[in-house]
């Protein structure tokens, strides 16, 4: 395609001169076909210019953002945000809701009483200002052309093809005015991106549209074999969240919390920071409870606590080797964790607690994972998506880990 007939289709689809069913065709050709680096380019560029851009030059401090591309239990975003801010850059995190077994940032800081997702760009530039982070949706008029294609691909078998998915998140991004960018792209069962193949193209992508754009982009391909942490589900992944700003917290979240938290301080030129002594030195903690706190937030209130609980024994003795992690969202989802479709309510105490990971030594009739939910007809439809998703070796047998980062692109 020319840049002309990009330009011109993306701003007649926008406007709707151009139907649903030419744009649907459009689309389906090219997740047959693929489109080349100066194509996704113009295409990315002219959803941008679809809408509006922000602009955070008033700010005394350097910009650095974060993507991820989901997961099961990626709450990095919330004790992640806060933390590079402590550090001494700014973080205008713009995030989303979940969509079928991955969850959503807004998801899961709506389970805080009080806080709002909904900012205007003014409210949005005082809490950056003020507090250092901010984490809210993204506005109606940043990359409108996206989020009218983005549900188009929905619905028509369209949502996998990596042009696509590259051009709607990197619009976004890009539009939002960020001076630099990380992108956390998960790989494994409970990612988007099955394979570590797929994934380093769909990161190239994004890294060749940042750079392109003059933002400074970096990616990180991460291990989504296994969930991340203990927890899936909104108010139990802050609870978990809070454990990891007080200095604690699952070592698989602490650490990816820390590896995007450098390469974000490094992006945005804070060389002498050190993430890992923000968390424990309670500083981390403090811009959350001020961040949280500027949103509307209670950042001492309880959380949300699900009804019913319902508790799944280990079936053997010996080492849990592997805990698929689709399995486990899809079983949060269908707790009420997640929506099949966007309008779709969630439950906020929802979700999967689990009480071993792989590597861990399990007896037959021990805790292994609690369900929660406040509808308990929702158990048995949970428990059919857990059937099988995790192994039990002999005793003694060897586990090695897959590292929780696994390549990086810049």
């Amino acid at each position: 395609m020319s840049p002309e007939q990009i330009d011109w289709v993306i701003d007649a689809y926008t406007r709707g001169i151009v139907a649903d069913e030419q744009m649907s065709a459009l689309a389906m050709a090219i997740l047959l076909n693929g489109m080349n680096r100066a194509e996704i380019a113009r295409w990315t560029a002219a959803m941008i210019a679809s809408g509006e851009r922000m602009n955070f030059d008033s700010l005394s401090r350097p910009t650095a953002d974060k993507h991820s591309t989901g997961g099961v239990g990626d709450k990095i975003t919330l004790p992640l945000a806060p933390l590079v801010a402590a550090c001494g850059a700014a973080v205008p995190q713009l995030s989303g809701r979940g969509l079928g077994h991955t969850g959503g940032t807004l998801d899961k800081l709506e389970s805080i009483p009080g806080w709002r997702a909904l900012l205007s760009n003014e409210e949005m530039l005082n809490v950056l200002d003020t507090t250092g982070a901010v984490i809210c949706a993204a506005g109606d008029g940043l990359a409108p052309a996206d989020k009218k294609l983005y549900a188009l691909r929905d619905v028509t078998g369209t949502v996998e093809a990596i042009p696509l998915i590259a051009s709607s998140i990197m619009s976004k991004k890009i539009a939002e005015g960020t001076g630099s960018l990380v992108l956390d792209v998960k790989v494994g069962s409970g990612a988007f991106m099955k394979n570590i193949e797929d994934a380093r193209e769909l990161a190239s992508t994004m890294v060749a549209l940042g750079t392109d754009s003059g933002v400074k982009t970096i990616a990180l391909l991460t291990d989504m074999s296994t969930p991340l942490g203990l927890t899936a589900g909104n108010a139990l992944e802050v609870r978990e969240s809070v454990e990891v700003l007080a200095g604690g917290g699952p070592a698989d979240v602490v650490e990816l919390t820390i590896a995007l938290a450098q390469e974000m301080l490094t992006a945005a030129g804070i060389k002498d920071a050190d993430p890992a002594k923000a968390l424990a030195d309670g500083s981390a903690m403090d811009v959350w409870r001020r961040m949280i706190s500027a949103q509307g937030g209670d950042p001492d209130a309880a959380l949300p606590v699900a009804r019913e609980q319902h508790v799944v024994t280990a079936s053997a003795s010996g080492v849990l080797t592997r805990l698929d992690a689709y399995a486990v969202g899809v079983g949060a989802w269908r707790l009420g964790a997640g929506r099949a479709r966007k309008e779709d309510p969630v439950q906020a105490g929802a979700g999967i607690e689990l009480h071993a990971k792989p590597g861990d030594t399990v007896t037959a009739g021990q805790p292994l994972m609690t369900l929660h939910t406040d509808t308990p007809e929702k158990f048995d439809y949970a428990l059919a998506s857990l059937e099988g998703c995790y192994d039990v070796a002999p005793a003694g047998t060897a586990f090695t880990a897959n590292p929780i980062v696994l390549d990086r692109i810049a």
